[in-house]
This record gives structure tokens, C-alpha cells and sequence, in this order.
């Protein structure tokens, strides 16, 4: 049958002119037709080898297919049906390599490059590994040069092996400037860049900026095939508007990422921003979230600046510039707005309006026909104006009528010919009246009027004038007396409050004035809207561990809402923090940027032109934690044991657990060999870790694990490498596992494992760990001996760097194989971790460790440990948790609790952190644990006593510090003392002196003094014994004071009689006297005899003194001084013997042996006499005459004598024996004075001879 004839539709048939173009467009294109057909050429041949690949596929799997069921029993070693083919490559272009290979059981395949397994993991994206239906193939995605090297594939089985190798070449490309000379290179320069194929791999997040700053957004991706010349397509969208390149916008795609850079943030920034990138399956797609804060006002309690600046109604003196308000949460409400122009190019800014506006709407008037402007805006409160907005876009002032006025008219379907009205009005020469005048804005502060351009409009320049008058009055008044008014719009202001007006309108140009409009329909300034009215009910629901979602009821008067702004506080806070700094237009909205396991509430008020409306009310209190969900996969299932017929299993917990506890696991199985999986636990597993029994030896095992919590079960894990069954007979012990880590700093962490379930030939004594670099395969032992603990310290890591480690189990046949390799950690700390406090409760005394978590959730516990051994129910400690703190109490601290704690929040990124109590630190607790369970008032002074001047005694105590809700109680003798007759007690808190004075002291008061003090929870006491003779000199000097008390109320002696000694030797009794008058008189008496001074004491002098010259023993005795008039009688006693005798001799000795003359030598008839004057002698001063060292005793060989004036000595019929240094001593109780003379030589020989002449 004939195929049906192809007909042409009547919208793709060309005419003559369209069959012309056609032709003259293929002469010239022709060669770059002949290029596009060579390109789909190659592109055939390419493709035509991906079918081939294809097919072979489908051939390998339709050989399995039909392989007789009966072979499966039969064992049979590896053996490659089809094996790898080589490769060459370009450069960034994919390869992938493929194979199929049949044994029994069936083959495990590993790849290897140039001998060394290939590693996905080490980088992420690069390789892929499939087998699928028996065909292994690995994916090299991006190839580079490096890449080229010979791959191979080896499978195992218990039969044997067998492997395939293939070689890999990747060619680069020619460089810029040089010519290719390879034949080959493919002219991909006509792929559309929607063909590629595109995965989004690293997105942006939520993120945070502040005005003025900058900020970029940036989504890495994978490109297939990655050409350098046909980058993906990449939009960016804010809140679903598409945004164009601009010096405020910044985009670049490229390198293997997409980039979005706003180099100068507003709050007109921010929104949902989402990047569309189109691929061969359509688009690829990822949206975040950019909050803009206000940057710091320029005066506290500024109000921020408005945002979303625009003109509207442009004319070509006149346009609206309308805004949207900012958002106050602790600022003082805005009484207005400032709206500044200027013009392009100029950085001159004119405020437009004298007095703020009150509305989000400003019509400026004035502009100059044909220039642009740029416009902005300023908010003000009563604490200053704001910073300016944004400026707006540029707009020019331009008629918009004029536009209107022109016609296209098109001749013969070629020429358009443009007319303007004026040309088919005719000659015009008046203009018509303006029409349609009415209000197009009214608010309370201004009214905008507007009319539509008469017709016919003539074409001379045409200008308006407005009248306006009180409605129904008739009274019109020319408004625009010194303005020319081009434009048909016009801002009313001086209007009166609540006054309804009527306005008409004008035209006028060269030629007269038109007749007036039609009056407009009557209209007073008022603000007929207003704010909205608050909305309605508020509902905070979990999102995320850091943001909320809320809610809540729309206004029921939206009044042309522009949208909402949320709030928020932290429960228990005064203070309202903004969520979002620009309004949002829907009922919902996702808070970011919340601390984890806070407690928040959160308002919405709603935003239009006139402001903000009343706050709503606040919503239910919600902690920040994640949503319900089910977990995510278990990995890392690793072999720890098997003995032939079962195979223990380990795992690691879910990245994230849903937001709720896991607590159960399930495990499947199945035969390598086969695609069914078996359940292996009807009953939950609750530990990470399974023995699976009545397996086959010899035989590959994969499973997997899923887990599972209060929301239901989660997706099951990636299945696990094969697993062969065979019983562990090596002597070394098997892989640790459970790799962990606590406490991540940007230098340090610690590394925790568990011991291995096959211990091999004897028990396990120590542990290695290695250590790597993210991405490298080369580790290095960290500890040379081996730890016997299974934990490690681990120092000196590169802060931000990622490391990989493994540990290895010892005993004493040697070192097991090595356990799993661990998750990458980087080395930095969480942002606002903490470290644990040691401190010691205010309240109860107690010894406590404490940790305030960075973040938590519902199911976070605090798990403390003790050498990293899990604590658990313990009676020397008692943990407790409130909020994000978790506090460790010890019960009865002692030398046993020292150690090194950690502490470990569980579903979190890693909270964690140890500290170590030492002995020292302990003890200093300990000690402030006592004071505060036992708590005194700290004393200055104890209990002490003084007598004061009238005989009363005052029992006194100072404390440190007291308060005024101090209490106290004075004991004596186990009988409490109150305040009273004979007592007064009192206090000072400034001073802290609490004191009793008794006013009679007797007998009756000896005994024990006791204060007992209360001031708060702490308490003190001290007491006074005073008995015995310790009383005894209490009372008698509390009897003194009294009777000196009584004593002074008459004349009276201020300074008993006491001696002083003159210059002159002479001795003076002297005394001072008080409380005297003309009729005091004044007596001396010795043994009761009066003696009368030659000069009679003058008491009026206040001293009186008994002159006493040459005193010797003869004037000792007792001597009395008596005061008397007729208020009394007073006596001092002065006792002259004794002590006081020995003093008054020293103080003349004191004088006299200063006052000394040297020895002079004095002949005589009886002898040779040595002699020492002085102001004053007497014999009964201590004098010592010395020969040659020895003390001389007066005899009749040597005399010793003196008089008032001198001391001498008598050599009686000297000798020879006599020469020789003599000395005279005189001491005054304190000092010795001596005088020497040597009495020998000549001396001797001339005192002799004239002792001689005179005999």
C-alpha cells in the first residue's frame, strides 16, 4: 500500500517573499550545514557504539537467562563470558567499563586500578559501581588525565579466580592558540546545554545576611559530559521571579558549581531563592531560604530602613513613589517616612516632602519633563530616622498620553507609517476640556487628583489649571497659582479636616483657556482603610532541630494587605527578636535560625500601606526539635565473627533518628547468589550488633538492616559486600568496631571503640590505631604501644581537616586485621559548644560536673561516663537534666570519684565533653561544700571585753559582714539577757559590731558570756569566761573607773604625782589638776607633815610641782598632794622608796655621768687624789672606782669619797705599785658613763714628787 502523500500546512506554506529569504538564507549557511551534518555523523557513530554496549547487555542477560537450572548445583570456579574492552576518552568525559562473568557460586567482583582497588568513597561521585542482572561494570565519570591507566576486574569464588584488564586512555584537547592535530576531536559546540546531564550535588543553605553586607550562594554540581564551552543552564529565581544580572546580582556557572553573589544586601533581598538548572530530564531544582537583618541604626531606637522602593503612574512631572514599611519589634512605632529624589548620574539627594508622610504612598510633583530619577526612603520615630532604603530603579518623566496619541499604520503589509492625533484633529487651535476628574489617591495627609487629556488636545504645549471650592458652595479657587502643571495628576494637600470638596479642571495653551471640566464627585481627605486588623489564631509546629514552622489565621480585614511579619522570643523573655525583615505574602512561614531544644512563642502582625496592625496573640510555647519521622538507613554493617554455620553483624546507628528514639533493628539476608531476601528477626533488635544462625559454610552472604522508632520502620540499609561463612581459625583477634567520637575540637578528639567478638588464640591486651587523611589511603599508627583501654586521645589535628581512622586489635599471637575504616571527622568544634563545669551547688553545698548543651532535641539524653565507661546507675552520683543542662552530683565526693568524666548527648552532631577532677581540685570543693552545707558568720573579733569610763563594761563581737535580717541573743551563765534595765544591748551592720553594756558590774557578774548569731541560713557563736582572777581585774578596774568617775566630778588630779629630774639634778614631784577653781586650794605633805613650798602652788595653772634639790637617801618617805574645795576632795600619794628611790637615783645618775668632767689629778699631804666633777653627786649613785680593770673597795690605802660637786679618790702613801690607768663608772640603769686617767710615766713621776713636796 502506498504511503498517503505529505501535505503542507497552510501555516507552513512559505510565500514568494518567505521563498526568496529561504534561498538567500542556505547560500550563505551552506557551509555551516555541511558542518552540523559531519558533527550528526559522529554523533551517529557514537551512539551507534552505546547501542552495541547495549545489546551486549541485553545478550549477556538473555545468556543467563537461559543457563539450564540443573548447572546451578554444579560448582563451577569464575570465568568471563564477556570481558572488558579498552577505552579512549577525552578529558571531563564519562567511560564506563563492563563485563559479565558466570561461576558457582557466584563470582565477587572487585575493580582495580593499576593494581590498587578502586574506592568509591575516597571520591564521592567519580566512581560507580553496578551489578546488575550479572553484568559488573564501573562508571569513571569525569575522566582526567590521570586517569588513563589498565583496569581490571578480578572475581572470587571458592573455586578460584579469574580477572579481565582493558586499558584506559583520556587525551586532553589542544589548548587555546594551538592547532589540534588530532583528527578525532569531537565539535560538540552545537550541543544545547539542556542535553546535559546535571546533578545537583552540595546545596546552599539557609543563610543569614545583614544590610550592607554581601553574601554568595553557591550549589555545586556534576556535569555530564563537563564542556567547557556549553555550561549548564542556570536560572535564579527570588520568590519565584526570575532575576536578571545586574552590578546588585551577580551570576556565574561554571567549574562545577552555580554561583548567586550579592555584593551589597538589602532587606529588598530577601526571599526564597531558587536555582533551576535544565538537564536532559528536565530540570534540577534547589530553593533556600536568605534572611537580611537591619544593619545597626544610626541612632539607638532608630527605627530600620523601608525596603521595596518603587514609582508607579509615571508623568512627565509627576510620579508615585510607594514603599513597604519596616518592621518594629523593640523600636518606638514610625510617625512617618522622608521620600528623597535624585536625579541619574548626580549623587545630590533633595528631600521631597517638608513634614513626613504617614502613608507607604508619596506623589512627587515638580520633576523636570524628559530626566530620570532615582528614588528613596527614610522611616522616622521618636527616637531619630532611619537609614535610607534602597534606591529605586531609574525612571524618566515622560508624558504618558503622548504614547497614546501615536498610530501605526502599516501599507501593503511592508511600510509602517506613524501619525500622531494632532494630524487627524485638524487645525485645533483652543483645546477641549479635560474629562473624568476625579480622586485616584486619598489619604488623610494628600489626595492626588486625575483627568483624562481633552480631545482635541491641539498642538500647541498644553498645560492645566485646577479649581477647587467646598462642595455644594459654588466658591472656586484657583489651586495652582505659581506652578504650570503639565501632567494630569496633581497632589492636593491644604485641604480642612472633614470638609467634603469638589475640584474642575482647566486646559490652556497658547491660544486661551478651554471651558472647565466637569466638576468631580465630592471627596475629603481620610484615610478609608487603615491599618489591617490583627490575625488571627497562631500555630508553631516542629520542622527542623533549628527552625519552626508556624502558622496562622489571615485578618479579617486585609485591606490590601502586603503581607505579614512574625516574631518571635525565647519563653521566659521580655524581649521580641524579628523572624523576617521583609513582608511575606502566604498565612505560613518556616523560622530559621532557632537554637536547638529552645523554647519559643511567636506573634504575626499584618502589613499595608497604612502600617503595621495589632499584634497578634502569641502562640502555644514550642521546642525547637525536628518532625516526627521515621529513620534514616542504617550503614556500615560489618563481620565481627563467624564460625561456619552462623555470622555475627555489626552496623552503625541512622544519621538522623527521625525525631524520636530508634529502638529496634531488623536484619535481612539472602544468598549472594540470589535475589530474594529472608527476614533473619521476627523479634526488634535494640543493639547494633546480631548473631545470624543455620547458615551454610562456604556460602556468600550479603544484608541489610533497617531500623526503626515510634513513627514506623525505616528504609532498609545498602546491602552489605558479600560475606563469605567460614569458621575464624586465625590466632590473632578479629576487627574492633563501633568506631565513635566525643569531644571534636579543631585540634584534638577522642576516638572510642569496641572490643572484637573473636578474640582469636587469647585474650585481647592492647589496641593500635591508625590514622588518615580524608581521601588518602596512607595511615599512620598513632600509639607505637599498644592502649589497653578502648578509648584514645588523639592530638595535633589540622584544624577544618577530615580524617579517617581504624583500629586494630593485639594479643599475644600478634595484630588482628583491622576494623572498619570510620566515618570522616572534621576536625572543628560545634559552634557554641561548651566545655563541663566543676563547681559546687550555692544552695545545697554539693560537688556537681555540669554541661550546657549547644543544641538537643525530645530524644536527646546525656549519657556520662567515668574513664569513658558509661556511668548508669550509680550510688555515688545522681544525674540530672533540665532543659539543655545535664548535671552530675556526687553523692559523697571522695578520693575513689577521681577520674577522668565525659559525657555524651545522644542524637545531636556530636555534643560532647570531658573534663578531669584531680585530687587538688576535689579537695578545694570540698572545702567550699562545707562551708556552704555548714555555714557561719565569719568573725573579725571574738567575744571581748572593755571597761568604759563610768565603770561600765561593754561585751563586744565584729563580724565580716551582716545583714539586716541578722538575729542574735546574748547567755550569761546559761540564762538569755534582753535588752533592758542595767543591759543594753545593740547592733551596727555597717560596722558589723553587735555589743552588751552592763551598767553596774559586780560580783554578781562573773561567769561565762555567750553570743549566739543567726543571719540567714549561717550561724555563730562565741564566748567570754570571766571568773577567777581574770574577773577579779575586770571588777576592780569596772570599781575604778567608777569611783574616778565619782572622783572627777569634784577637783581632782588629771596626773597623779610623778618625778621629774632637771638639769640641775634637782628632783620635782609634780602632778596636773582639772576641774578647779580660785577657791581650790592645794597642800603638800610628807608623812603627814605639811611642807610650805617657798612658792605657793597656783592651781588655776592646771600643774603644780614640790622642788626636792640634793636629794639623797635622806628624802625618802611617802608624800601627799590633797585638792579640796566644796564639791569634793581629791589626794595623790607618791611613795619615795623602794624602786621609786633606785628610779630617782638613775634618773640624776642619768644626768650627772652625762654632765661628767674627765679625771684631774690633785696632790695632797695624805696622797695623790683623782677627782670627777659633775652637776650633781650623791653616794647612793651607782659609782665603781677601777685599777687596771679591778674594782677598787674603799680602805685606808684607797679612800673613796665625794661631794655635791665631785666623786673622788684617795691614793694614801702611793707606791709604785700604784701607778696604772684608773677609771670612774657611773650607771644610770641603762647607760654606763666612764671616765679614765692613766697614772703612770711622768704623770706618776710629777704627782709623786709633788705628794712628796706637800707631805
Amino acid at each position: 500500500m502506498a504511503e498517503p502523500t505529505y501535505t503542507i500546512p497552510a501555516f507552513r506554506q512559505r510565500t514568494a517573499e518567505g521563498t526568496e529569504e529561504y534561498q538567500r538564507v542556505s547560500t550563505n549557511v551552506g557551509k555551516g550545514l555541511t558542518v552540523i551534518q559531519e558533527e550528526l555523523h559522529r554523533m551517529r557513530i557514537a551512539t551507534k557504539a552505546k547501542v552495541d554496549s547495549l545489546a551486549i547487555q541485553r545478550e549477556a542477560k538473555d545468556m543467563m537467562a537461559k543457563r539450564p537450572v540443573i548447572l546451578d548445583d554444579i560448582p563451577k570456579m569464575p570465568d568471563f563470558l564477556i570481558a572488558l574492552r579498552p577505552h579512549t576518552v577525552w578529558e571531563k568525559t564519562p567511560v564506563k567499563l563492563f563485563c559479565t562473568v558466570q561461576g558457582n557460586p557466584r563470582p565477587i567482583v572487585k575493580w582495580y586500578k593499576g593494581g590498587v582497588p578502586v574506592d568509591p568513597l575516597s571520591a564521592p561521585g567519580k566512581y560507580k559501581i553496578e551489578n546488575k542482572y550479572g553484568v559488573h561494570s564501573l562508571i569513571i565519570s569525569r575522566c582526567v588525565v590521570s586517569d588513563t591507566a589498565e583496569y581490571s576486574a578480578v572475581a572470587t569464588n571458592p573455586h578460584g579466580t579469574a580477572s579481565s584488564k582493558a586499558m584506559v586512555a583520556v587525551k586532553r584537547p589542544a589548548g587555546a592558540g594551538e592547532l589540534c592535530h588530532l583528527g578525532l576531536v569531537p565539535h560538540l559546540t552545537e550541543i544545547h546545554a539542556s542535553k546535559l546531564e546535571v546533578t545537583l550535588l552540595n546545596h546552599f543553605p539557609v543563610s543569614f545576611g545583614v544590610e550592607d553586607g554581601s553574601i554568595s550562594l553557591v550549589c555545586s554540581m556534576v556535569v555530564v559530559p563537563d564542556l567547557p564551552n556549553v555550561p549548564p543552564l542556570a536560572q535564579w529565581y527570588r520568590d519565584d521571579k526570575l532575576l536578571k544580572p545586574s552590578n546588585l546580582v551577580q551570576m556565574s556557572v561554571g567549574g562545577g558549581a552555580a554561583r548567586l553573589t550579592l555584593p551589597q544586601l538589602a532587606k529588598d533581598d530577601e526571599g526564597l531563592y531558587t536555582l533551576r538548572i535544565f538537564t536532559k530530564d528536565g530540570t534540577a531544582e534547589h530553593s533556600a531560604y536568605l534572611f537580611v537583618s537591619d544593619a545597626a541604626p544610626s541612632k539607638p531606637g532608630a527605627p530600620g530602613a523601608p525596603m521595596s522602593v518603587k514609582a508607579y503612574d509615571i508623568n512627565s512631572d509627576y510620579v508615585l513613589v510607594a514603599w513597604k514599611p519596616p518592621n518594629t519589634v523593640n523600636e518606638a512605632a514610625i510617625t512617618g517616612y522622608f521620600v528623597d529624589r535624585c536625579e541619574a548620574g548626580k549623587d545630590t539627594w533633595v528631600q521631597c516632602n517638608d513634614s513626613p508622610v504617614k502613608v507607604c504612598k508619596y506623589p512627587v510633583h515638580g520633576l523636570s519633563v524628559g530626566h530620570s530619577y532615582h528614588f528613596r526612603v527614610r522611616a522616622v520615630n521618636s527616637a531619630g530616622i532611619s537609614r535610607p532604603s534602597r534606591m529605586s530603579d531609574k525612571v524618566t518623566a515622560l508624558d504618558a498620553a503622548e504614547s497614546e496619541r501615536l498610530q501605526v499604520i502599516k501599507i501593503e503589509g511592508k511600510y509602517d507609517i506613524v501619525i500622531k492625533d494632532d494630524d487627524l484633529e485638524g487645525y485645533v487651535t483652543l483645546p477641549g476640556e479635560p474629562t473624568d476628574v476625579h480622586a485616584s489617591e486619598v489619604f488623610k495627609s494628600y489626595l492626588v487628583l486625575s483627568w483624562k487629556p481633552p480631545s482635541p488636545r491641539g498642538r500647541a504645549p498644553l498645560w492645566y489649571v485646577i479649581e477647587k471650592c467646598l462642595a455644594g458652595t459654588g466658591a472656586w479657587q484657583r489651586l495652582n497659582t505659581a506652578v504650570k502643571l503639565c501632567s494630569p495628576r496633581y497632589p492636593v494637600y491644604d485641604l480642612q479636616d472633614e470638609q467634603m470638596y469638589q475640584f474642575r479642571v482647566y486646559s490652556v495653551n497658547m491660544y486661551g483657556c478651554s471651558e472647565a471640566s466637569a466638576p468631580s464627585e465630592p471627596v475629603q481627605k481620610v484615610d478609608k482603610d487603615g491599618v489591617p486588623s490583627a490575625p488571627g489564631k497562631v500555630a508553631a509546629t516542629r520542622n527542623t532541630k533549628s527552625s519552626v514552622f508556624v502558622q496562622w489565621e489571615a485578618p479579617k480585614a486585609l485591606k490590601n494587605l502586603m503581607g505579614y511579619y512574625i516574631d518571635g522570643r525565647v519563653a521566659g523573655s521580655k524581649d521580641w527578636f524579628p523572624c523576617n525583615h521583609k513582608p511575606f505574602k502566604h498565612n505560613r512561614f518556616v523560622v530559621h535560625g532557632l537554637i536547638p531544644g529552645e523554647t519559643y512563642t511567636f506573634r504575626v502582625q499584618a502589613v499595608n500601606v497604612f502600617g503595621l496592625s495589632d499584634e497578634s496573640q502569641e502562640s502555644s510555647p514550642i521546642a525547637v526539635e525536628p518532625a516526627l519521622a521515621t529513620p534514616s538507613a542504617p550503614y556500615g554493617i560489618t563481620l565481627l565473627d563467624s564460625d561456619g554455620s552462623s555470622m555475627t553483624v555489626a552496623w552503625k546507628s541512622p544519621k538522623h533518628c527521625g525525631g524520636s528514639k530508634v529502638n529496634a533493628y531488623y536484619i535481612d539476608k539472602r544468598n549472594a547468589d540470589t535475589l530474594m531476601w529472608k527476614e533473619v528477626n521476627l523479634q526488634a533488635v535494640t543493639e547494633r550488633i546480631c548473631t545470624i544462625d543455620s547458615l551454610t559454610e562456604g556460602t556468600f552472604y550479603e544484608f541489610k538492616v533497617q531500623a526503626a522508632n515510634m513513627a514506623g520502620v525505616g528504609v532498609p540499609s545498602a546491602p552489605s559486600a558479600p560475606m563469605k561463612c567460614e569458621a575464624w581459625t586465625m590466632e590473632e583477634p578479629g576487627p574492633a568496631y563501633d568506631l565513635s567520637f566525643s569531644e571534636v575540637r579543631s585540634h584534638s578528639l577522642v576516638l572510642l571503640w569496641k572490643a572484637p567478638i573473636y578474640t582469636g588464640a587469647g585474650a585481647v591486651t592492647g589496641y593500635l590505631v591508625d590514622m588518615a587523611k580524608k581521601g588518602s589511603s596512607e595511615f599512620v599508627t598513632l600509639n607505637q604501644e599498644a592502649v589497653s583501654h578502648r578509648y584514645l586521645q588523639v592530638s595535633g589535628l589540622e584544624e577544618g581537616e577530615s580524617y579517617v581512622f581504624r583500629v586494630r586489635a593485639a594479643n599475644a599471637k600478634g595484630v588482628g586485621k583491622p576494623s572498619q575504616v570510620s566515618e570522616p571527622v572534621c576536625a572543628r568544634a560545634l559552634p557554641g559548644t561548651q566545655e563541663i563545669v566543676a563547681g559546687v551547688d550555692e544552695e545545697t553545698g554539693d560537688v556537681f560536673l555540669s554541661l550546657e548543651a549547644c543544641e538537643v532535641c525530645d530524644t536527646s539524653k546525656f549519657v556520662w561516663s567515668k574513664n569513658y565507661k558509661p556511668i548508669g546507675d550509680c550510688p555515688r552520683v545522681a544525674v540530672t537534666t533540665k532543659g539543655r543542662t545535664s548535671r552530675l552530683t556526687f553523692t559523697n565526693p571522695d578520693k575513689d570519684d577521681l577520674g577522668k568524666y565525659s559525657v555524651v548527648v545522644t542524637d545531636t552532631d556530636g555534643v560532647s565533653s570531658s573534663h578531669t577532677l584531680t585530687e587538688d581540685a576535689l579537695n578545694t570543693m570540698l572545702e567550699l561544700s562545707y562551708a556552704i552545707r555548714h555555714p557561719v558568720v565569719p568573725l573579725k573579733h571574738g567575744l571581748n571585753y572593755e571597761i568604759l569610763e563610768k565603770g561600765h563594761v561593754r561585751f563586744w563581737l565584729q563580724a565580716v559582714k551582716l545583714s539586716p535580717s541578722v538575729s542574735y541573743r546574748f547567755i550569761v551563765n546559761d540564762k538569755e539577757v534582753t535588752s533592758g534595765e542595767g543591759h543594753k544591748i545593740s547592733h551596727d551592720v555597717a560596722s558589723g559590731i553587735i555589743q552588751m553594756t552592763v551598767d553596774l558590774f559586780t560580783r554578781a557578774n562573773e561567769g561565762t558570756y555567750t553570743v549566739q548569731i543567726t543571719d540567714g541560713k549561717a550561724k555563730t557563736q562565741s564566748s567570754l569566761v570571766l571568773v577567777g582572777d581574770v574577773f577579779k581585774a575586770a571588777l576592780k578596774e569596772a570599781e575604778f573607773q567608777r569611783k574616778e568617775h565619782i572622783r572627777k566630778q569634784g577637783p581632782h588630779f588629771s596626773e597623779y604625782l610623778y618625778f621629774t629630774v632637771t638639769e640641775e639634778c634637782t628632783v620635782m614631784l609634780a602632778c596636773k589638776v582639772a576641774n578647779v577653781k580660785k577657791e581650790t586650794t592645794f597642800h603638800w605633805y610628807r608623812e603627814d607633815d605639811e611642807i610650805v613650798p617657798e612658792t605657793p602652788p597656783n592651781v588655776m595653772s592646771g600643774a603644780c610641782a614640790l622642788p626636792i634639790p640634793l636629794f639623797s637617801r635622806k628624802d625618802q618617805g611617802i608624800f601627799k598632794a590633797t585638792l579640796s574645795d566644796d564639791r569634793g576632795k581629791d589626794t595623790s600619794v607618791f611613795d619615795i622608796s623602794g624602786q621609786v628611790f633606785d628610779d630617782i637615783i638613775n634618773a640624776i645618775a642619768k644626768i650627772a655621768g652625762s654632765s661628767a668632767s674627765d679625771l684631774v689629778l690633785q696632790c695632797t699631804p695624805e696622797g695623790i687624789r683623782l677627782q670627777c666633777y659633775m652637776n650633781y653627786y650623791t653616794e647612793e649613785m651607782k659609782t665603781v672606782w677601777k685599777h687596771k680593770e679591778s674594782k677598787i673597795a674603799s680602805s685606808e690605802k684607797m679612800r673613796i669619797g665625794g661631794t655635791a660637786e665631785m666623786a673622788w679618790m684617795q691614793i694614801c702613801d702611793p707606791s709604785d705599785k700604784e701607778k696604772g690607768h684608773y677609771s670612774i663608772e657611773i650607771s644610770d640603769g641603762e647607760k654606763t658613763h666612764t671616765r679614765t686617767f692613766d697614772l703612770s710615766g711622768q704623770a706618776y713621776t710629777d704627782a709623786y714628787e709633788e705628794y712628796l713636796r706637800l707631805k
